[in-house]
């Protein structure tokens, strides 16, 4: 069994080591390009960000596999995949917008075990290791205690193609009335260490990538909260749900009679 809470620092570290260029470079002169639609985008510093983070990873331990969002993949043999977002929230990035993260997670046997979440802009730093509890700038943090959804504030995000932000517009009509507030910040990453500290109650969004919440589910998890699909199991890209047990059945079912398992 590998050190656990050596591996979350070793994450702490690497994300360290590209927060400041990264903030330095926020909402400047950047090379963008698209993806997968015109509110997909990608720039400079994420390739300059992932390269760096995989080869500080790879230097640290070379039989590591490692999967990173702009491409870069590493095959291993430890059973330790290193799972890495540069800059999640892009778009907030590009404007210099507060809200975009450096995600590194990594799994164990396939399973989730090491979760930094770092703000550049804030200087946040959400670190957890499974069965070592979560923190934040050092300091422990649980989820909120809500109970009620109706007092909840909970955050969303959209997907990228035009047909499916409709749809979950949509879907927010039947939601909106029935909880506090609704947040969309524009990162998952950072929504998910939100919720971990109770900086917003509950979360939940469809059509997100493995590196978008590898780190995320470890950090609510550690933090006593529960990160599932629409039906309880495993939290896939199609749609990840984050909450206290509190008001997470409650929200389970609210989001299946919004129709958020058909957007």
């Amino acid at each position: 069994m590998p050190d656990l809470l050596s591996l979350r620092d070793l994450a702490l570290r690497t994300a360290r080591s590209v927060a400041p260029e990264l903030a330095r470079r926020a909402g400047g002169s950047l090379n963008t390009k698209t993806k997968s639609s015109t509110t997909d985008l990608v720039t400079d510093a994420d390739l300059w960000s992932e390269s760096r983070i995989a080869e500080l990873l790879h230097d640290a331990r070379p039989d590591d596999a490692i999967q990173c969002e702009e491409g870069t993949t590493v095959t291993g043999t430890t059973g330790i995949r290193w799972v890495v977002d540069p800059i999640d929230g892009t778009t907030n990035f590009v404007y210099g917008h507060p809200g975009f993260s450096v995600s590194i997670g990594a799994e164990l046997d396939g399973e989730p075990a090491i979760g930094v979440i770092l703000d550049p802009i804030l200087g946040d730093e959400f670190a957890a290791a499974l069965g070592h509890g979560a923190t934040r700038n050092g300091t422990g943090i649980t989820v909120s205690g809500a109970t009620v959804l109706s007092e909840a504030l909970v955050a969303t995000g959209f997907g990228y193609q035009p047909d499916r932000r409709r749809r979950q517009a949509e879907g927010l009509v039947e939601i909106l009335p029935r909880v506090r507030d609704i947040r969309r910040m524009g990162g998952a990453a950072l929504d998910l260490a939100s919720v971990a500290c109770g900086r917003v109650d509950a979360f939940f969004e469809r059509g997100l990538a493995p590196w978008d919440i590898a780190a995320g589910v470890v950090i609510v998890r550690e933090a006593g909260g529960r990160v599932c699909d629409l039906s309880e199991g495993s939290p896939t890209g199609d749609l990840v749900v984050a909450a206290p047990e509190g008001i997470l059945s409650e929200l389970l079912f609210l989001l299946r009679s919004s129709g958020a398992d058909r957007t």
